[in-house]
């Protein structure tokens, strides 16, 4: 706590330090010699000289360390690269995971997280059970020459976590490393029902799958009969809201308590700090040197960008780091807004583009349009108009994507229709089809056909006639979705 205290207090000094030793650090390097990082000695020179940075920007030094060669991006032998959803010209992007960034950051990030939790609640008991985190998979490659490791950052976290945490946690790596869904839920329920679960960590979606099965198993009416001393959930990687109520109805213990981390491929951001608030505690001593673009500029050829002392409450800006794992001046894609300056504390408003990331399968606008097209190939359709949203999880309906959709030609089959988008959706985009696979987080897309017009009708109703006025096509909430449907039903 000492330690989050000093970088709460000297924010400013704390992010100069890490910018001055990630520039020394890779002074070396291909990217150091390529942009002369011997020369930089303060942050305007480095941000006249080293541009903006994208994943497909990234991609081509990310293969060559993948193919063994050294010193590309960071010094360090890099062997372990995190795989998250993809970009327009891929269907995942393999983020490198440097020993630094392991240690520095993703671990350090977990150390903190119990240390705050430890510190808010007076009582807490989680050491005296185990703690239940449900991880990815890893594969492991080589070609003779060269071997390197790809995986979800949960399942590159767990393989390298120190023996003590390994000491306090269930189940074993074994299982939690499983890649299968099916067979991993239901080995996951047998070897941790008889445990003392006192904490759980993970992604709400995947969890929440987990606990239903685990009541269906157990025959219990609730969670807290079965581990009667559960009183955390360490959550993240997308918005808790929608689940909110159905955790609480799952785990009515009033003891049990929810904790947000913002933990990425591209490094560990952010922590809950505050009980019970929706703010997250911005991680500025973990190797990464932060930058921040408001959103309003995202697209400007030179937009402004601002460090850490420069920010201001209230604006909606996008995240770009420069890591301990090579990345430099990178756009994550996410925009956030702050909501305290004495502490930096933050709140995630988004993405830089449309999304759809309600169950962690980030389907981009780039995966949506090009899905539609091949479905339109295959049906002889003609859209005219589409929006998608989220259809939630509840008591009595499984999650899925609700897309309305205006046909100039409509399909022979709706329902055949929906089919191709799937599949497309399933080979464009790695996440989507991890969370569709047996309809264990996804349900198939529901597709709705709307009358001509209908689009039209909506955008006029909120006289947003013009050029400049365009459908959302992706939205991570349902308010256009029920507009529209409600407009349909009125007229």
């Amino acid at each position: 706590m000492h330690q989050i205290e000093l970088f709460m207090k000297y924010p400013g000094e704390v992010q100069q330090d890490v910018f001055n030793k990630l520039i020394n650090t890779s002074k070396d390097t291909l990217w150091g010699k390529q942009y002369n990082y011997t020369s930089i000695d303060n942050y305007n020179s480095f941000k006249n000289r080293v541009p903006i940075q994208d994943y497909d920007d990234v991609k081509p030094f990310v293969e060559r360390i993948q193919k063994g060669e050294k010193n590309i991006l960071w010094p360090s032998e890099i062997k372990w690269f995190a795989k998250s959803s993809g970009t327009t010209s891929d269907k995942s992007k393999f983020i490198p995971v440097s020993p630094e960034s392991l240690e520095e950051c993703h671990l350090k990030g977990g150390k903190d997280m119990l240390s705050i939790y430890c510190n808010s609640v007076e009582d807490a008991k989680l050491f005296t059970g185990k703690n239940l985190a449900l991880s990815g998979s890893h594969q492991y490659f080589s070609d003779g020459e060269n071997e390197f490791y790809t995986g979800d950052l949960s399942a590159i976290i767990l393989q390298n976590l120190p023996l003590l945490a390994e000491a306090v946690r269930t189940p074993s790596r074994e299982i939690a490393l499983m890649n299968e869904w099916e067979s991993k839920i239901e080995k996951l329920a047998e070897s941790t029902i008889n445990e003392n679960v006192t904490s759980l960590a993970g992604v709400p979606s995947w969890l929440l799958l987990l606990l239903k099965h685990i009541l269906k198993k157990t025959g219990k009416k609730n969670i807290s009969e079965v581990w009667p001393n559960l009183e955390v959930f360490f959550h993240g990687g997308i918005n808790f809201d929608p689940y909110r109520e159905q955790f609480k109805a799952l785990i009515p213990s009033t003891e049990m308590q929810y904790l947000e981390t913002y933990n990425a491929s591209e490094g560990f951001f952010g922590i809950q700090d505050v009980l019970n608030s929706n703010e997250l505690l911005l991680m500025l001593d973990y190797g990464i040197f932060y930058e921040f673009i408001p959103v309003a500029e995202i697209n400007s050829n030179n937009p402004k960008t601002y460090t850490i002392n420069e920010v201001e409450k209230g604006i909606n800006y996008a995240i770009l780091i420069s890591t301990n794992a090579g990345l430099w001046r990178y756009k994550i894609g996410d925009t956030v807004e702050f909501t305290s300056l004495t502490p930096y504390r933050i709140k995630i408003t988004g993405r830089t583009k449309h999304f759809i990331n309600a169950f962690g399968e980030e389907l981009i606008i780039d995966n949506a349009e090009k899905a539609l097209k091949i479905a339109c190939d295959k049906t002889q359709a003609v859209i005219t108009d589409y929006s998608a949203a989220p259809i939630y999880t509840s008591n009595s309906k499984q999650g899925a994507h609700q897309w309305i959709i205006e046909f100039e030609k409509e399909p022979d089959s709706i329902e055949f229709f929906g089919t191709m988008l799937d599949n497309a959706l399933k080979s464009l985009n790695s996440d989507y089809e991890a969370k569709r696979y047996k309809d264990m987080i996804l349900q198939n897309p529901e597709i709705i056909s709307v009358p001509q017009h209908t689009f039209y009708n909506w955008l006029k109703a909120k006289n947003k006639l013009g050029g400049q006025n365009k459908v959302p096509r992706l939205s991570n909430n349902r308010i256009f979705i029920e507009e529209i449907l409600q407009q349909i039903k009125n007229s």
